[in-house]
């Protein structure tokens, strides 16, 4: 014997039911099959809407049921060939006319009871069941239809009957030994009270009804038909890599069920575990897939949990007091007065003070606890020994589930951990003595982050997504989207990382793809996107909250550098090759590290000084292991290093300089360069790394540039310096005299930094410093006579983006 059961989308339409009647003709050809069906999809929400609307004098119902009888009369039509419709068509009509009759007197009463509810909800599986029966009459797959109402008893709780399966098991096993039929047809989600009258079993019964079938004559197996194949990992819809579940215990699918896995009705289980029979899982759309199979044991899967699950709208009640402390009966006067009221309490957790508790509750219950459990406590509120109960909304449960979670150490700091590096804020906290479950409040904004986040720590054994977001499409910002594309595959084979670039903007445009920019193209997908707004591009990062986000800021711009904080606030990671923030004040410097540190999100600046050279990692290795920076001594500006480099008085000092910046290696305004002022905030960045606090104007900077140089337009500047050249001139020929080379030189001793011209001998490690290179001097705790030693390329857009392509790799390791 078996039972299946086809739910509202196997029978939406004429396509879909033949799709059943396939899998049902080859399932019976095996034995004797009972088929249990759900309404039409969406028929019975639009049956609910109808009486809610009668109930509310709005009319409009009646175009609603007109619009519901002619989909059932066209569903006859498609399935059945002429000859075969008349009766059908008659017996549907009438029982339309029964639904029409019932909502004109909601209409006239203005009232909807649970009763009547009952009864206009139980005309969508019986609808259903009757036309599918007259199909497979009609197309020589005989049947015998059940009136469910005739077999299930229950008792008079309407919308949520509960079963008298002593009278019901009798009822469906005389029914079944009496029947000759090899198949039986029913309509789920229906009964009936003692006195006939109908009930229902709760939304998602047909489950329960295919359930209470197979107990009652100990099927082999049941099968519940869907449009998923079979239990999954996680929501599909809020996971993209969602895995099916082969196997699961019934226990591990109760919890699942309960905590929101709507593949399964959570009741349905309990029957089939008492008489060990197995429950399938099934897609009517792709039969041949395995689906899933609940049965007592089993086998692990090799991880420590089988699923994660979660529900929305949920509100939390906080009953807090002093007078609660040592004093019994508290909680059963809280939990009787919820009781009372019909409020189903979902989640429990008590500090071990006895100071507080907090039960979780259906959102649209939340306004009636809280005046049933104020009135409750009235005395204790009024004599201020128990304060008002408190409700937060807006929160979410989120689960763990899976039997190999018992007494298996580290699984909850694995949970906790990987939302908390997320920003995920956890209200309360659950765990069942059975270690099968481990349930968290959140708020309902971050449940698809959770959910995603938790999947990749315990199932993703493959790679971990960093979604991040670009702002910056220059010469910089292009050779990174470059490096992205080429490092992908070596990424995701060697690291086990995937780099997903989710957003990209300039000062004109900006575009978000969460499946990932196609990098191949990513100008013509930028020039199509929305205009740029920095404001709502933040606003949409947060907005999009999407698990291991990190933010690139690959520009200058101090606007851009003025929103670190609202990213670091929402633990999302900030990259910044800009360096105006790490240059701002102090405090605004300290604060991004602090918030930083709070809220669990990488901060890393590398490429502030020495484009990719690992000068800021240096110096927080040699800190992390207990050094201490005495002195620095650097060379800092890959650009004056080139000009220095390449002017020899042969050629005019402004040539060199427009020389640098054709090569990319200026700002685009090179008296930042020449100013000094860009190794000012080099050097104070890295003494403020170092462990001081120096701002700008405690740096000395000694420039070398002619103030008329630095009047005007970039033009102008260019203009000044030709007619400077002399003064450049007597530059190198002070320092040629004396057989040393001229250098910027940053330095830092004691507390205070200085920046300038120097003349260099040959012996100085300073010397022999070509291109555009950069050279820091670390002189510390350990390294006292002989320094240690950073030397290599500082500007240019390819190393510069690499150093910035670091920064992002090592913000996936947070």
């Amino acid at each position: 014997m078996f039972v299946l059961k086809f739910g509202g989308t196997s029978v939406a339409h004429a396509e879909n039911i033949k799709k059943v009647t396939a899998i049902v003709r080859a399932k019976a050809a095996t034995g004797k099959t009972i088929v249990v069906v759900s309404a039409l999809g969406g028929v019975t929400d639009a049956l609910l809407r109808c009486g809610t609307l009668a109930a509310q004098g709005d009319a409009t119902y009646k175009e609603s049921l007109q619009a519901l009888t002619q989909r059932h009369l066209d569903t006859i039509r498609e399935l059945l060939p002429l000859t075969a419709q008349s009766g059908v068509l008659s017996r549907i009509m009438q029982q339309c006319h029964e639904v029409e009759d019932l909502c004109n007197g909601i209409f006239l009463l203005g009232e909807f009871s649970d009763r009547t509810k009952d009864k206009i909800l139980s005309f969508g599986e019986l609808l259903s069941s009757q036309i599918i029966a007259a199909f497979w009459a009609a197309t020589e797959l005989p049947c015998q239809w059940v009136d469910s109402r005739e077999v299930i008893r229950t008792d008079s709780q309407f919308t949520r009957a509960v079963v008298d399966f002593k009278t019901t098991n009798e009822q469906i096993k005389q029914l079944v030994s009496n029947s000759q039929a090899q198949v039986l047809l029913a309509p789920g989600f229906v009964a009936a009270n003692e006195a006939g009258v109908t009930t229902t079993l709760g939304r998602g019964g047909s489950d329960y009804t295919a359930a209470i079938f197979g107990a009652a004559v100990d099927a082999e197996e049941v099968e519940i038909w869907t449009d998923v194949s079979g239990m999954m990992t996680a929501d599909p819809r809020l996971v993209s890599n969602a895995k099916p579940i082969a196997q699961i215990s019934y226990q591990e699918a109760m919890e699942l069920s309960h905590f929101g896995a709507k593949v399964i009705y959570p009741p349905t289980i309990q029957p089939l575990l008492q008489k060990n029979i197995p429950v399938w899982v099934k897609n009517t759309f792709a039969p041949q897939d395995y689906g899933t199979v609940i049965k007592a044991e089993a086998e692990q899967n090799g991880n420590t949990i089988r699923g994660i699950s979660s529900i929305n709208k949920i509100a939390l009640l906080s009953l807090e007091g002093s007078s609660m402390v040592g004093i019994p009966g508290f909680s059963k006067r809280l939990f009787e007065a919820l009781a009372a009221n019909s409020i189903n309490v979902i989640l429990i957790t008590q500090a071990s003070s006895e100071h507080s508790i907090c039960v979780g509750v259906d959102e649209l219950l939340a306004s009636r606890a809280k005046a049933a459990v104020d009135n409750a406590f009235s005395y204790e509120i009024e004599m201020g020994k128990v304060n008002p109960l408190v409700v937060e909304n807006g929160l979410s449960i989120i689960a763990l589930v899976g039997d190999n979670m018992k007494s298996h150490a580290g699984t909850s700091g694995k949970m906790f951990g990987a939302m908390g590096r997320n920003g995920v804020n956890i209200r309360a906290i659950a765990q069942g003595s059975s270690e099968r479950n481990i349930s968290a409040v959140i708020a309902s904004s971050d449940v698809k982050k959770a959910v995603n986040v938790l999947h990749e720590a315990f199932f993703e054994t493959t790679y971990k997504q960093l979604n991040v977001y670009i702002i910056g499409t220059g010469n910089v910002g292009g050779k990174l989207l470059a490096q992205i594309q080429q490092q992908a595959g070596y990424l995701q084979q060697h690291l086990r990382l995937q780099v997903r670039v989710v957003g990209l903007a300039n000062s004109r445009k900006m575009v978000f793809n969460d499946n990932g920019l196609e990098l191949g193209n990513w100008q013509e997908q930028l020039g199509n996107g929305e205009p740029m707004s920095l404001q709502g591009y933040v606003d949409i990062i947060r907005q999009k909250n999407l698990r291991n986000s990190v933010f690139v800021d690959v520009t200058a711009n101090a606007d851009v550098a003025g929103v670190y904080d609202q990213l670091l606030e929402r633990s999302i990671s900030v990259v910044a090759c800009n360096k105006i923030a790490c240059s701002s004040p102090y405090v605004r410097y300290r604060k991004l590290k602090d918030l930083s540190r709070e809220y669990n999100a990488a901060f890393h600046f590398e490429t502030n000084v020495g484009a990719s050279l690992p000068i800021i990692g240096t110096i927080n290795d040699l800190l992390r292991s207990g050094d201490e920076v005495q002195k620095m001594q650097a060379v800092l500006s890959g650009t004056l290093n080139f000009v220095f480099n390449n002017y020899d008085a042969t050629r005019s000092f402004a040539q060199v300089v427009r020389d640098a910046q054709n090569e990319g290696y200026t700002e685009p305004d090179p008296r930042l360069d020449l100013s000094g002022t860009d190794v000012a905030r080099k050097i104070m960045i890295l003494a403020r790394e170092a462990g001081e606090q120096l701002e700008m104007e405690d740096i000395t900077n000694v420039s070398f540039m002619p103030e008329s140089c630095m009047q005007g337009s970039v033009e102008d500047f260019y203009a000044e310096m030709e007619r400077q050249e002399p003064h450049f001139k007597a530059l190198y020929e002070a320092a040629s005299k004396e057989g040393k080379k001229l250098k910027f030189v940053a330095h830092y001793q004691g507390g205070k930094a200085k920046v300038g011209l120097q003349h260099i001998d040959p012996a100085h490690d300073f010397f022999h410093l070509y291109g555009k290179d950069n050279i820091v001097l670390f002189y510390t705790n350990r390294y006292t006579d002989q320094p240690m030693v950073v030397k290599g390329a500082g500007a240019g857009a390819e190393v510069t983006a690499s150093g910035v392509f670091a920064d992002i790799i090592r913000a996936a390791r947070i």
